[in-house]
């Protein structure tokens, strides 16, 4: 196996560049698909971030590379994070070759992409949208593509991409070299392999074993829409430093973070809709600890460089299992322990099995903590601060004010009683979240195919028709949108809650029906909520609340 750089005959400028940039011997996907791809060969690399895999890649594209007059290899990459980290690479390794480099991705002007396109670029990295804008304006020209990188394809895939790749492989040459990189090989990326490639060698490259000592791993067996009452519950007896929780898409991790912000935790969701710069301010909130949550999609945290954290908590299973190694394996670092926490749905339990079976151990399954054990731990959180308040001593004035009210007759028990009561005021505004039980019955008929209830309330499994509110002090609302639009409870309470800016827990009853959904709201903001009718959403699709009749 190859032991160094030096060994894979790389063009003297490469080799000066990757010298200066410290490198000395090829990481396992690199030496795999460095020699294959300066044959000129497909390849398929399977392997994760983090692995090296931009350079096994980049330096055969570099190594070469001729002037010409349009682009000689393409980068495709599912988020512009991505493709900028892509990029900058590209540029670092090729800048004694001088060669240019673009970064295209949407949500900037076309103006300067377009600029340097007509200027002359020699590699493009980019997402698939924008690419097929700039195809589309006829300023974009791939007839003298070399190599075209599918760079993450799964994740491609999991956005939604797969369509837009295929028109563009299809304005490539056909006699190109396709090199594809993906942490994992779904049906559908094995599909494109073999419609867009010619025999193509395989590299993969296991990751490194899951570390079980360094990392805690437990789940809760909970109802879909009792997850954030599950999360909250956690929050409060965890000794959470920091904390990464997966959702699934860029909606849910807004509407998550919102959610815990009204419930008094501190968190903010990373997405792809984030510009580099306020992606920037959310991570360098999270270091500075001025933060304690970020809620984030699998595609958005790939990149991220923080190595203090505690908790990972997975709000909703991956796909595949071998996504939930990847996400656990942010806890548990430089020699600390972590802990991974999956909220667990009955319809996620076959998930679970492939998740035990790839890791080839058990995942133990716990309780919630209880209402009476939460009511426990503020108890002995207020001792322990009162202790560390005794123990420092710095509390003149407040001796002053307890011996004015021993003068004026109060007992000095009762005086520390009152100031105990006082200090614990805030805990009236966390009521403890109710959560019901999912029971051995329920399992059963999950397992037998049967649907989860999508109506409930904090617990209370009973259905009620018609558009009546049947709770005192609250209004039956309607929803234009149903089963049929995917909508789900946690897209109602998110919504509503983060426009009409009230707590999502006081939301009563959903019922999700076909084509109609109904919810109640209390009385006394049931104006503000339809105020705001106009501004909710699931994904790019509005929806309006009115009452119902």
């Amino acid at each position: 196996m190859t032991t160094d750089f030096s060994s894979l005959n790389l063009r003297d400028e490469i080799m000066q560049a990757i010298t200066e940039l410290g490198y000395s011997e090829p990481t396992p996907i690199q030496a795999g698909m460095i020699p294959l791809m300066l044959t000129g060969v497909d390849v398929v690399g399977q392997a994760q971030t983090g692995t090296g895999k931009t350079a096994a890649f980049a330096l055969p594209i570099l190594n070469n590379f001729e002037k010409q007059k349009n682009p000689q290899a393409l980068v495709l990459a599912p988020t512009r994070e991505l493709a900028l980290q892509v990029a900058d690479s590209m540029k670092e390794y090729g800048k004694h070759l001088h060669v240019r480099v673009l970064a295209v991705y949407g949500g900037q002007p076309y103006g300067p992409q377009i600029s340097s396109l007509q200027r002359g670029v020699d590699i493009v990295v980019g997402t698939p949208g924008r690419l097929n804008d700039l195809l589309e304006r006829k300023v974009l020209f791939l007839n003298g593509i070399k190599t075209v990188v599918l760079d993450e394809a799964d994740e491609m895939l999991n956005m939604g991409f797969v369509e837009e790749v295929e028109k563009i492989l299809d304005t490539t040459p056909a006699e190109r070299q396709t090199a594809l990189f993906s942490a994992t090989m779904p049906a559908r990326i094995r599909k494109l392999a073999e419609r867009f490639m010619r025999d193509p060698q395989t590299v993969a490259v296991k990751r490194s074993t899951l570390t079980a000592a360094a990392i805690e791993q437990r789940y809760y067996f909970v109802h879909e829409n009792h997850k954030t009452n599950a999360l909250t519950r956690l929050f409060e007896i965890e000794p959470i430093h920091s904390a990464l929780i997966f959702a699934r898409t860029r909606a849910e991790t807004s509407n998550l973070a919102n959610e815990l912000v009204v419930r008094g935790i501190p968190a903010e969701a990373i997405h792809g809709d984030l510009d580099q710069q306020a992606r920037e301010r959310v991570l360098g909130r999270f270091r500075a600890n001025q933060l304690k949550v970020l809620v984030a999609t699998d595609v958005a945290a790939r990149g991220l460089d923080i190595d203090d954290i505690s908790h990972v908590f997975n709000y909703h299973l991956p796909d595949d299992a071998e996504v939930y190694v990847h996400r656990i394996g942010r806890t548990g670092r430089a020699g600390k322990t972590g802990v991974a926490i999956t909220l667990l749905s009955p319809k996620e339990k076959r998930r679970m099995r492939e998740v035990e079976a790839l890791t080839k151990q058990p995942i133990a399954k716990m309780e919630l903590p209880t209402p009476e054990e939460i009511a426990k731990h503020r108890e002995t959180q207020v001792v322990e601060k009162l202790k560390v308040w005794l123990g420092r001593g710095r509390y003149k004035r407040e001796l002053e004010m307890v011996q004015e009210l021993i003068e004026a007759g109060h007992d000095v028990m009762n005086i520390a009683a009152a100031a105990i009561k006082i200090s614990r005021g805030d805990e009236k505004q966390r009521p403890i979240a109710e959560v019901a039980q999912v029971t051995d019955d329920f399992k059963r008929r999950d397992d037998r195919g049967r649907r989860e209830p999508s109506f409930s309330r904090f617990g209370d499994k009973s259905r009620v028709k018609g558009s009546r509110a049947h709770e005192e002090g609250m209004v039956r609302c309607k929803i234009n949108k149903g089963k049929a639009h995917n909508i789900r409870p946690n897209d109602i309470v998110g919504q509503i809650a983060f426009h009409a800016n009230i707590p999502g827990n006081i939301i009563g009853k959903i019922r999700i029906e076909d084509k109609i959904s109904f919810v109640d709201i209390p009385e006394d903001v049931v104006e503000q909520v339809l105020k705001h009718s106009g501004n909710y959403k699931i994904g790019k699709d509005k929806f309006s609340v009115v009452k119902a009749h």
